[in-house]
């Protein structure tokens, strides 16, 4: 997928906790770098994923990872995690995500992640809410954020400050 194909992304460095004893990043950190770019995707939209009192209305469960590694990433390497919500089904999101070497440009990895809306005090998925979905289908498909201030369904979201991500 080309990279203009994603609204949004975001940098990390890779850091020696993240490698394994052959130097390069272990398979499972992967699964971190997604779910920074995760929290920071939903932080552009202008709401913190991970608040205690956003998750009644918001809170995501993984259902299903598919990653597929393409070259290694090693210590110290810039990486730009590239994240896209791909399609909001009644409670799931499925998303796409590519990451890149920043110096070289090289394809490292792509992942394919569902995500469910879910409840944790009930243990069952719920519907996305539906100011959620025009909030991302917006942004996804015009580039356009939102204010939260005009989707009342969201109101009970913690608001990420101004120049926070």
């Amino acid at each position: 997928m080309p990279k203009d194909d994603f609204r949004f992304s975001c940098t990390e460095r890779v850091r020696w906790s993240d490698c394994d004893a052959q130097g390069i990043v272990f398979n499972g950190s992967y699964f971190n770098y997604l779910e920074v770019a995760q929290a920071e995707y939903f932080r552009n939209l202008g709401f913190v994923l991970y608040d205690p009192d956003g998750r009644r209305h918001f809170d995501t469960a993984t259902v299903k990872a598919t990653l597929e590694y393409i070259a290694p990433a090693r210590v110290d390497d810039l990486i730009d995690i590239h994240w896209k919500v791909e399609r909001i089904g009644n409670t799931s999101l499925t998303t796409r995500s590519e990451i890149h070497n920043r110096a070289s440009g090289d394809l490292l990895l792509r992942a394919e992640i569902i995500y469910v809306n879910f409840d944790s005090d009930a243990g069952v998925s719920r519907p996305v809410p539906d100011d959620l979905r025009t909030l991302i289908e917006t942004y996804e498909n015009t580039g356009r954020i939102i204010s939260l201030d005009e989707l009342p369904e969201l109101s009970g979201l913690a608001r990420a400050a101004p120049g926070e991500l």
